[in-house]
């Protein structure tokens, strides 16, 4: 199955490169472009393709308006939406990752990277750049110093605090198949499982939590 993306960037030349590495992939091709956020909102609501690449720093609308509208939590019928940004600032990660985002990712991190995050978010997986995963998730973490950490719905399992440790550190449904000796069936019923007791809208949530609560630092 061919993974459909839509490029969003306020630059022809960037937007041409991520283009270029995209589509020389066999399994994915990116059906649209977008110059804005604005822009980037309405094709992904005409094509609906199956992954956003957005950049953060766009006019009229950023890529975390962007996302928020298209992946947010007022959203039915959420698409997945990577970011990907030139700037490895706290700020940027903590919004496009609350606005929805699947995927956060420097432009630095080379095509093997990139074309990881699309496919891991075509899947239903979260890949954040192993570079600054976890600091991010642990300064995330400190701003909300002085809040208690959302209570489960439910007690976890103890099958599901070991999976919650590799999620947090931002393995793939595979890697932690392949670790954990069990099947992705598996390992995607206890994902939802964690998401439904955590209240969680996807693994990035989880990861947040886990570090909030502790079980993970960096």
């Amino acid at each position: 199955m061919t993974i459909r993306v839509l490029v969003a960037d306020d630059q022809e030349i960037v937007r041409t490169g991520l283009t270029m590495i995209l589509d020389a992939q066999p399994d994915i091709e990116v059906v649209g472009e977008a110059a804005d956020g604005r822009e980037a909102v309405g094709l992904a609501r005409k094509l609906r393709p199956d992954v956003c690449l957005f950049d953060i720093r766009m006019p009229g609308m950023d890529g975390i308006e962007a996302t928020r509208q298209l992946a947010g939590p007022n959203v039915g019928d959420p698409l997945a939406v990577v970011v990907i940004t030139t700037f490895d600032l706290d700020e940027y990660v903590h919004g496009a990752l609350k606005a929805g985002a699947r995927g956060f990712l420097l432009k630095d991190a080379g095509p093997d990277l990139l074309t990881q995050a699309i496919r891991a978010a075509a899947e239903g997986d979260a890949l954040i750049a192993p570079s600054i995963t976890a600091r991010l998730l642990t300064a995330f973490a400190g701003t909300r110093a002085g809040e208690p950490p959302v209570e489960p719905l439910e007690p976890l399992s103890s099958r599901e605090e070991e999976i919650l440790i590799p999620v947090a550190k931002g393995w793939t449904n595979h890697e932690i198949a392949d670790q954990m000796h069990i099947s992705i069936s598996t390992v995607k019923t206890h994902l939802a499982s964690l998401m439904r007791k955590l209240n969680a809208r996807n693994r990035v949530e989880i990861a947040m939590w886990a570090y909030e609560t502790g079980r993970i630092g960096a």
